[in-house]
């Protein structure tokens, strides 16, 4: 159990340091990370249900709904209704909503700071990290369906 812990702690330690980049980018546009979530799946993928967007970021509905609202009151969303289906709803960015989604891509810390990490490692063991995470995710897989 030792070694789990401390290969948990690891993967927890490396996600806090990037999740610091990405909220540090997030405040910078006055967003929070879900919402730039939000609008940068939105941006990746125009017109999905609030459904789909749910199921893309695996967050709950409810969440992802009052993040949603608060894109929409912000400008930065609209809510489409269906010309065939009156019941169905789909999200599309504003222009303000695309540009903040841009502006997000044009200054990715997260992926910055992590490509500055990796540079200061050999790429044989880059390609073994990348490998070993794999493995674990495939066994993870196969112990949450016992």
């Amino acid at each position: 159990m030792k070694l789990a812990a401390e290969v948990v702690q690891s993967f927890t330690g490396i996600q806090k340091r990037l999740l610091e980049f990405t909220r540090s980018n997030a405040e910078s546009l006055g967003l929070t990370v879900l919402q730039l979530a939000v609008l940068n799946t939105l941006h990746a993928a125009p017109g999905l249900t609030l459904k789909e967007l749910t199921e893309r970021l695996s967050s709950p509905k409810s969440t992802i709904s009052v993040q949603v609202e608060g894109l929409v009151q912000a400008g930065l969303v609209d809510r489409v209704i269906s010309e065939t289906d009156r019941r169905e709803v789909r999200l599309s960015l504003t222009a303000d909503g695309r540009e903040r989604s841009l502006q997000s891509a044009a200054n990715p810390r997260s992926y910055q700071a992590m490509e500055y990490a990796l540079k200061q490692v050999p790429a044989s063991d880059i390609q073994n990290l990348l490998r070993i995470h794999q493995d674990i995710q495939n066994l993870l897989g196969t112990y949450s369906s016992r």
